[in-house]
């Protein structure tokens, strides 16, 4: 095994990597290349946790993407069938995304690309920044090769953000809001040269020329940013918020809202599954101080779609109604209300946590995500399989069910790790109560 694939898989969930190996088994099989590429490559070798899987195939993506999807059980989020690209989420929402690799010819400074198929090696030297220009090949062959043109890798250890080409601004003019995104989350400087070229670029109002599509795009990779506030912050500063809506500064940008944003996304234990779409409550701190019209003004230039204006305009009576469900007296015991909790939106729970001014739905929330969730996960599915149940059945579901509901509520005894058990008889072990 390759250093790089060994430091792959430590850093993949178990979710990500059950995806992964059934994307390498499904392109071995049809015979096609397969790479680690993009975000999932900086963010691993940056040394950042590995939010989404981005996948180019040296073939036809969308065909296997389909084939994929069907195969697995993923959803199709999106599709571009002008760059060949496919957005999945995978049962447990694990999140990818299934590339041709091509080469994009721009006729017209931020007109619509003339994509054509390409090699691995071709599609990196396009790219956009050279810390997203790295691969690692999937293949059977050149298995945990790594594949840095660009010498992305050099960019990553001096935390700089440098563009692969002279025209990296003109030709996808979207860069230069994805440039200040990059830059908060990775606290990474921008490359003397590059910023020139930004610089350039904004001279010629190319900002201007960014389709309402890619505006669209970047809003919800923003709306995925961990300290969303700090970018819309700093696109304020740049004078690029306003291509959203020109009443997007000042006191109408609610960085209040996104600072209680931000602490309450902190109270959610790492390393635990917290299933949430964060664009609905992006949407609604966004444009909580926005009227009407340029509300929907926003809407149109972003072009969202009728079910991503529907859960956002439907989150806060949702969560209302939680709330009201969070003061009843019935959920008594940790685990009723880990169980009325653990299928609720992520989003009705942080919008709680920000807007809610009753001290027991408070409580209740804090509980559940520091105490009830992160206990729920000493049950494994070894435990549940030693019981004589088959995993992926209706019945393992529910017998682990009940035995995450004994452990919550502290009818069964938690076993002391081995090298803390003294020589002799067994000591008894500590009982976890909620």
């Amino acid at each position: 095994m390759s250093d790089y694939m060994f430091m792959l898989e430590n850093h993949l969930s178990t979710g990500q990597t059950r995806v992964l190996e059934e994307l390498q088994a499904f392109a071995a099989k049809a015979n096609v290349n397969l790479f680690l590429t993009g975000g999932a490559m900086r963010d691993m070798l940056g040394g950042f946790p590995i939010r989404d899987l981005d996948f180019t195939v040296e073939g036809p993506a969308i065909k296997m993407a389909k084939a994929v999807a069907e195969k697995t059980g993923a959803e199709i989020l999106a599709i571009d069938e002008t760059r060949k690209c496919v957005e999945l989420r995978f049962p447990g929402w694990i999140t990818a995304e299934i590339s041709m690799a091509r080469q994009e010819r721009y006729p017209k400074a931020g007109g619509r690309p003339v994509v054509t198929p390409a090699t691995i090696h071709e599609d990196l030297r396009g790219r956009d920044f050279a810390v997203n220009s790295i691969a690692l090949s999937l293949n059977r062959a050149s298995r945990g090769l790594l594949l840095d043109p660009n010498n992305g890798l050099a960019d990553l250890e001096r935390k700089e953000l440098r563009a692969v080409g002279n025209y990296a601004f003109y030709d996808d003019p979207i860069r230069l809001l994805r440039l200040h995104r990059l830059r908060v989350r990775m606290n990474f400087t921008i490359e003397e040269r590059t910023r020139l070229q930004y610089e350039n670029a904004r001279e010629a109002q190319m900002e201007t020329r960014i389709s309402p599509q890619a505006l669209g795009h970047e809003l919800r990779a923003i709306a995925s940013e961990t300290n969303a506030g700090e970018v819309l912050h700093t696109l304020e500063q740049e004078r690029l918020l306003g291509l959203y809506s020109p009443a997007l500064q000042g006191a109408a940008l609610n960085l209040q809202g996104f600072v209680k944003l931000l602490k309450a996304r902190q109270l959610v234990p790492s390393g635990i599954a917290f299933h949430v779409d964060d664009l609905p409550l992006f949407l609604y701190l966004l444009t909580e101080k926005l009227n009407a019209k340029e509300t929907a003004a926003l809407v149109k230039i972003a072009g969202l779609k009728p079910t991503e204006i529907s859960a956002w305009q439907k989150l806060e009576s949702r969560s209302k109604k939680l709330e009201r469900e969070l003061k009843s007296a019935k959920l008594t015991k940790p685990s009723l209300l880990f169980q009325a909790l653990s299928k609720i939106d992520g989003n009705q729970i942080l919008f709680l946590l920000i807007y809610s001014q009753q001290r027991i739905v408070h409580d209740r929330l804090r509980n559940y995500l520091q105490k009830y969730l992160p206990a729920s996960q000493e049950i494994t599915d070894k435990e549940v399989e030693a019981t004589g149940v088959k995993p992926g059945t209706p019945k393992f579901a529910k017998v682990k069910e009940e035995m995450v509901a004994a452990r919550l509520d502290g009818r069964t005894k938690k076993p002391a790790p081995p090298s803390e058990a003294p020589p002799g008889p067994a000591a008894p072990a500590m009982v976890r109560r909620a």
